[in-house]
């Protein structure tokens, strides 16, 4: 909203998010139009005239579009989902600013998007699988590098830049929030001695378990856990590793090999800098961990929340869940106390607008928050902002509905998910947003077909004690007993039956 009246494109992985962010947007007031080789030549040929012809400002597409559109002044380029190689990135954020004018690109990026990815290659020819995850892991690359993403961009495609006085060194997020640099001689010299007294064999993975002192079937069967470098990093962690790795391969002391799958090599510039060690700065990289992609839900509704009544509401839902005897996420989930201090709901009407709040928990469990927040609000004068609230197309309220009724009728879940041409795991996805907006869902006959009496029993009673319901803490406490699937279903159950 920001940009109206400007130009821009929109990429997406699959051709359903495509239209399902084309509608969100138009409900938005974003003048908007969906694109992608799904639609038939008419339908194609008549919305990118529109883009060209300005009838409307924003074109959300798939990869499809593009090729061959000369637009000039396209000012911004957004990867909603993140592409699956840096030649399809620089291609596509290549349309921004081609008249000289401004041209911002931004790519929002969540390593579960790089699993989500690493799944769909999963059934494809091996070598095929093999390339594609090490064009994968380049993409992983830029978004955590904290190094100049101009010279790390170009060093891909075999030029070098100078990141200090090159043009346009300033223009990018690392170079404007520079992360502070920290000498890394020593660790450089153990790195480029682990690559070769591995006789240049392994990719970075491999590289970092060795060097770490870590055990896996590669490392074993190259017998790397006997050679006298085995472990003589381990006093750091694996993102360290990783980072200086991509950092020493832009220097030029390392080389890649893409089309042997990522294997590393010292080259002679890194012969000579053992023979000879002169200082070298690092940064750390970004870490995108599956810890935060919950912040993500708030940050990616436009801002950061209050820290402040953050704490006040988590000491609310505390108190509220020991008066009704369950754990707090019963309660609210932490993204939605997230939300909560993000957008200041004031009336039981907004509390509707909170991520994860439906009718029924905002009934049954709204009323406490708001007063608080209405108190906080007035007492610290906060300027609410009104315009957080993104309007929903409710496109997906057929489906929550299919759902809820057909589980009502017992249906066999795979069935159901079979039906609307989900996986199991989308279904589940589903399935959550429904029970923890508030509205139960009895699959208790569904969960006595995959969990016997004890196992519900023993999950029943970790959910009860636990602080949090995040699943990798739950995975962890069983050791890996049980599957994530099982998990998430046996969390559903119980929500619908303590919360809901």
């Amino acid at each position: 909203k920001q940009n109206t009246g400007k130009s821009g494109i929109v990429y997406c992985l699959s051709r359903k998010r495509v239209e399902e962010l084309a509608q969100v947007l138009q409900v938005n007031g974003v003048s908007a139009v969906p694109y992608h080789a799904g639609f038939d030549a008419k339908t194609r040929s008549k919305y990118q005239d529109m883009f060209l012809m300005e009838d409307v400002d924003v074109v959300v597409a798939t990869i499809a579009f593009g090729m061959g559109i000369d637009k000039p002044n396209v000012r911004f380029v957004i990867h909603h989902d993140i592409p699956k190689s840096i030649e399809s990135y620089y291609q596509e954020t290549g349309r921004a600013g081609r008249d000289g004018g401004e041209g911002h690109c931004l790519a929002f990026y969540s390593y579960k998007d790089i699993e989500k990815l690493e799944k769909f290659m999963s059934g494809k020819p091996v070598a095929e699988q093999e390339i594609g995850n090490a064009l994968l892991q380049e993409v992983v690359a830029y978004a955590e590098t904290s190094m100049s993403r101009r010279k790390f961009m170009l060093h891909y495609f075999g030029e070098e830049f100078d990141e200090v006085n090159g043009e346009g060194a300033d223009m990018d997020d690392n170079a404007r929030n520079p992360k502070e640099k920290q000498e890394a001689k020593d660790e450089v010299i153990k790195l480029l001695r682990t690559v070769q007294e591995t006789n240049e064999k392994f990719k970075s993975k491999e590289i970092i378990k060795t060097i770490t002192g870590q055990v896996n079937a590669l490392v074993s069967s190259h017998k790397a856990n006997e050679k006298a470098v085995f472990g003589i990093g381990s006093d750091q962690t694996e993102n360290h590793w990783m980072a200086l790795i991509r950092q020493v391969l832009v220097a030029g002391l390392l080389k890649k090999e893409i089309e042997l799958y990522g294997i590393l090599h010292v080259t002679e510039a890194g012969n000579k800098f053992l023979a000879n060690p002169t200082s070298f700065m690092m940064t750390k990289d970004h870490e995108y961990s599956k810890e935060n992609d919950a912040a993500l839900v708030s940050a990616s509704k436009g801002g950061v929340s209050d820290v402040k009544l953050l704490k006040i509401l988590k000491s609310l839902r505390k108190s509220q869940a020991d008066k009704l005897g369950v754990p707090p996420f019963v309660v609210f989930q932490d993204p939605s106390l997230d939300d909560m201090a993000l957008k200041y709901p004031i009336s039981m009407g907004e509390m509707l607008n909170i991520y994860g709040v439906g009718e029924g928990k905002a009934k049954k469990f709204g009323k406490p928050f708001v007063d608080e927040i209405a108190a906080y609000v007035e007492e610290n004068e906060i300027i609410r902002p009104d315009d957080l609230v993104v309007k929903s197309t409710g496109a997906n309220s057929g489906l929550k509905l299919y759902i809820i009724q057909n589980v009502d009728r017992k249906l066999n879940l795979e069935d159901i998910a079979s039906a609307k041409g989900l996986e199991i795991t989308e279904l589940i996805k589903e399935m959550e947003q429904i029970v923890f907006s508030g509205t139960k869902l009895n699959i208790g006959y569904y969960i006595d077909e995959v969990l016997d009496e004890d196992q519900q029993e023993e999950m029943h009673d970790y959910f009860l004690e636990a602080e949090s319901d995040d699943l990798e803490e739950a995975m962890e406490e069983f050791e890996g007993e049980y599957e994530e699937e099982d998990l998430r279903l046996y969390r559903l159950k119980f929500i619908s039956e303590v919360a809901n």
